[in-house]
């Protein structure tokens, strides 16, 4: 189970740590705040295998690589696998596009910053992607 402390800004999976990003507004599962859900999750989409490391995804759809490709956004990087909440509470996860994705602005790892998405360096992404299979459980405090 990958778990996912918003307080820490950490992911931990099978003995690796990773530094994150989570929601500058905090945690919640409202639609259209900005938030990170919290609860129980599984991955139900991974998207990116054998893509380059600097890929750039606009709805889940590689569009090239960055910065070229970012067109001054925030960019979502390398890898994304996609959430799906199993509660009542975090029902609406996957509906908010809610991911755990690589990021550009890797300055600002360790610290909330994200649209609610869990955001990583590219590289910890691309380490993160390749031992998570679908399926996988995560749980977000």
């Amino acid at each position: 189970m990958i778990e996912i402390s918003i307080s820490r800004q950490e992911l931990v999976y099978r003995g690796h740590r990773f530094r994150i990003s989570t929601g500058a507004a905090g945690a919640g599962s409202e639609e259209g705040s900005g938030k990170t859900p919290v609860g129980l999750f599984e991955v139900c989409s991974r998207h990116g295998l054998n893509a380059p490391l600097h890929t750039v995804f606009r709805g889940r759809i590689p569009v090239g690589t960055y910065p070229e490709a970012a067109q001054g956004e925030d960019a979502v990087l390398t890898r994304i696998l996609a959430l799906e909440g199993l509660e009542p509470h975090n029902a609406n996860t996957r509906a908010r596009y809610i991911y755990i994705h690589g990021t550009s602005d890797t300055e600002r790892i360790g610290t909330p910053v994200s649209h609610g998405c869990i955001r990583l360096a590219p590289q910890d992404m691309l380490t993160l992607f390749d031992m998570v299979p679908l399926g996988c459980r995560v749980m977000i405090t």
